[in-house]
């Protein structure tokens, strides 16, 4: 009974020690997140600054709800799991609680008018759609986001290091023997004997490692003896440690030591470089994918139309072969064209389908959710593609209406004038210009130049390590354990004397005698150097021969716009002359066929142009590093022009 009330008069000193160290670093798992968040966005903002980009901020927490949730819910569309509406829709299980394990997640982006009907989209909601629910997007946010936390664990080498502990050992304890003792006698209960060890020990420390390579290491002990005894008096004891080492040549160093934390800085750089360009090369993508579907669109309606005027051509001729005025060879044929027409309609919505289904995966969303593109779009294009074909449609033509690219010396010899080449005249003043800018702007030529440098770097550590290793080190110890032979040596507690403190000193040192695995290290880091300038020659070469081709691009979409304009007016005017002459007799049916066939054929070939030359002149801005994206799905043009590199 004795030992058992000791026992509990020491739990309270017990469980304070328990609760010094325990307070002094105990967070929550979410709050262990919080300060890993609070630091990846601290890092990542600083690297915005440093490889300047725009500072936003890169979420990639879900947001509570999604387009694609919405579309789902509000469409009735088949979900087999929970798993399809998003994470946050996850059933409660043994491992996870959504309220638990995630932060309240801000509102997504969803466009206007989404609800049981069609959704219809243009280009600008399409890109601020697939930058909140694309995969991919999503994909890449994560991976940069993952840099930062990399970072955050190197830095982590050189924060001062905390630690702490406490621990208690519960003695085995028996009574004593016999009823002939002293004791028994007098007190006529025997007195505990202790059978095993005991005490309670809490203690802290901190280490730091220095840029410079120095390691600081320092703790302190507390302990505690005779609470389990029976004994009034508690006896308490504390150590102090202090050790350092400093390496002296191989090791020595910021340049050597702070390696680690350099290039995971340096990457995280490069990540946000590399998203820059995504980001940029994402908008081209997905407003290529947009114009395509646009334009497959467009393509379904022309086919639409050329079917519905072969279909009335049949009728007519049927009605012309009635009363003789036809030859049936000519009804055939015009039937046969109908079929035929049929086929291209048929194929052209399917088609569009197909494609309209592959553009909502591509923005993240399923393929069966009601969704259509603004036709409006289309036609904004033809309006600025007219404005840009406009003044040279109409001229430079002769009387047949063909394009006058051609010169005549007054005989029947043609000397045709060649295209614009990026080799000569003005074309190659704007060639030079864009590759100028182009190397200047682009964020991933910037880190090609910066992995010359790491090779360099990488090189000077790799020789640093065939020294010769010299390290000092020192060691302090100031204070006594506590125990329990203290009371019976008449001690109370045990000593805390600065001035009985002791020291000692250590030097090692490593000859370079042995040094066959940093010598192959070395001589691939010299190899590393000679690699990292080629792929800065190759990316040169690369980006200038890129960029050449989306000027010639560029101008061949717009010679194109200009052709495709005069061949539609040119089409529209054959059909409507082989229209009146087959009413006056004096054409026959495959005249007026060919006529409508050739029509299709530029309409479509029309578009096309269109929608070519407008990606060509987004693909241009992107290479040349001019066309400003955001992480939300919004992006600002370059006015080509005003740089100098337009046709």
């Amino acid at each position: 009974m004795h030992a058992t009330r000791r026992s509990r008069r020491s739990l309270p000193v017990l469980l304070a020690a328990f609760a010094i160290v325990a307070g002094a670093g105990c967070r929550s798992a979410r709050d262990w997140r919080r300060r890993a968040d609070d630091r990846a966005r601290a890092y990542l903002g600083a690297a915005q600054r440093q490889a300047g980009a725009a500072e936003e901020g890169v979420e990639i927490e879900t947001p509570s709800d999604t387009l694609r949730r919405r579309l789902l819910l509000d469409q009735s569309l088949p979900a087999f799991d929970p798993a399809s509406f998003g994470i946050r829709d996850l059933p409660t299980n043994l491992y996870w609680n959504a309220a638990e394990r995630l932060e309240p997640g801000a509102a997504g982006f969803v466009p206007e008018g989404v609800g049981a009907g069609p959704l219809r989209i243009g280009l600008l909601d399409a890109v601020r759609i697939a930058a909140h629910n694309s995969r991919e997007f999503q994909s890449r946010k994560e991976a940069l986001y993952a840099a930062a936390l990399g970072l955050d664990l190197e830095a982590k080498a050189f924060r001062t290091a905390f630690s702490g502990a406490a621990s208690a050992a519960a003695d085995s304890w028996r009574s004593g023997g016999g009823g002939g003792d002293e004791a028994g006698a007098e007190g006529g209960a025997a007195r505990p004997e202790r059978t095993g060890s005991h005490g309670e020990k809490a203690s802290l420390g901190a280490a730091r490692t220095l840029e410079g390579g120095a390691k600081i290491t320092g703790a302190i002990a507390f302990n505690l003896a005779g609470m389990l005894t029976g004994d009034r008096s508690t006896a308490w004891g504390s150590v102090a440690d202090l050790g350092v080492s400093i390496p002296l040549l191989r090791g020595a160093g910021s340049l050597v030591n702070r390696e680690s934390l350099t290039q995971a800085e340096r990457d995280l750089v490069y990540a946000v470089r590399d998203f820059e360009q995504y980001k940029r090369s994402f908008v081209v993508g997905i407003e290529g994918s947009y114009l395509s579907l646009v334009l497959a669109g467009r393509t379904r309606q022309n086919e639409d139309d050329n079917y519905r005027r072969v279909i009335l051509s049949t009728r007519r001729s049927r009605r012309m072969a009635d009363a003789s005025r036809m030859s049936k060879a000519e009804f055939d044929q015009s039937h046969q064209s109908e079929l035929a027409a049929r086929a291209s309609w048929i194929g052209a919505c399917q088609r569009y389908e197909a494609a309209l289904e592959d553009f909502k995966i591509e923005l993240g969303l399923p393929p069966d959710a009601r969704i259509e593109p603004r036709d409006e779009d289309l036609e904004e294009l033809r309006r600025y593609a007219e404005r840009l074909a406009a003044p040279v449609r109409g001229s430079g033509t002769d009387e047949t209406g063909a394009e006058s690219g051609a010169k005549s010396g007054g005989g029947s010899e043609i000397e045709l004038a060649p295209p614009e080449s990026v080799d000569e005249g003005a074309m190659k003043e704007r060639a030079d210009r864009a590759v100028a800018i182009a190397f200047e702007r682009r964020p991933d030529v910037a880190t090609a130049r910066d992995r010359i440098e790491d090779a360099q770097r990488h090189l000077a550590i790799a020789e640093d390590a065939l020294r010769a290793e010299v390290t000092i080190g020192g060691t302090a110890r100031v204070g006594e354990a506590a125990s329990s032979s203290m009371a019976r040596e008449g001690r109370r507690h045990a000593d805390f004397e600065v001035r009985d403190a002791t020291y000692g000193a250590t030097i090692r040192v490593d000859l370079p005698l042995e040094r066959t695995a940093e010598a192959v290290s070395y001589r691939n880091a010299v190899a590393a150097v000679e690699k990292a300038v080629r792929e800065w020659q190759a990316l040169e070469d690369g980006l200038k021969r890129t960029v050449r081709q989306d000027l010639r691009d560029l101008s061949l979409t717009e010679e194109r716009l200009r052709i495709q304009f005069r061949a539609v007016e040119l089409a529209t005017r054959r059909v409507r002359n082989q229209d009146l002459l087959l009413a006056a007799g004096r054409a026959n049916m495959t005249d007026l066929l060919d006529a409508q066939a050739a029509l299709v054929t530029a309409q479509n070939s029309l578009y096309a142009a269109i929608t070519s030359f407008r990606a060509d002149e987004l693909r241009l801005q992107a290479d040349l590093g001019v066309l400003d994206a955001s992480v939300d799905g919004t992006w600002r043009e370059a006015d080509l022009a005003a740089l100098g590199v337009a046709p």
